[in-house]
């Protein structure tokens, strides 16, 4: 039934409820299961801090990134740990929704288990949540727990 099943990850206590329904989907279809950590890129931030201290913004990024790496590596390992036979994990920069989805479409992904919320919760009531993003964007089905 689903082939391919993607969990993006952000480290939240939803993310980790995703995970482990995407893990239980991934024994009982025999899938692939593939772990997205995106980490947010804050270019307005960047080209204000860049101006006065460029070597900030360098660092910012690097910690940014080393996080989303670290996210999907320990997703990867849990998984493993879980039973999961066929897994692989990824991490990114980007606006997550815009990326999960792109992520989704160059894999051919058949099921996106994502949580209803992440991290930002703040800024999801402001702009629209991840979540409602990725459901209105997506050419797959998908679970939002």
């Amino acid at each position: 039934m689903f082939e391919k099943i993607l969990v993006p990850v952000d480290g939240s206590e939803n993310s980790l409820v995703a995970l482990n329904l995407a893990i239980k989907l991934e024994k009982a279809c025999d899938s692939e299961l593939f772990i997205l950590s995106v980490y947010r890129e804050h270019r307005l931030w960047k080209a204000s801090v860049s101006m006065v201290n460029p070597e900030l913004t360098a660092s910012t990024d690097d910690a940014l990134e080393a996080y989303a790496k670290e996210v999907a590596e320990n997703s990867k390992k849990y998984a493993l740990e879980s039973g999961v036979k066929k897994v692989r994990s990824f991490y990114m920069g980007g606006g997550p929704a815009r990326m999960i989805v792109k992520f989704s479409h160059d894999h051919d992904i058949d099921l996106i288990v994502l949580g209803s919320r992440g991290l930002s919760d703040s800024e999801s009531r402001l702009l629209g949540s991840v979540s409602h993003k990725v459901t209105s964007l997506a050419e797959c089905p998908v679970m939002v727990v």
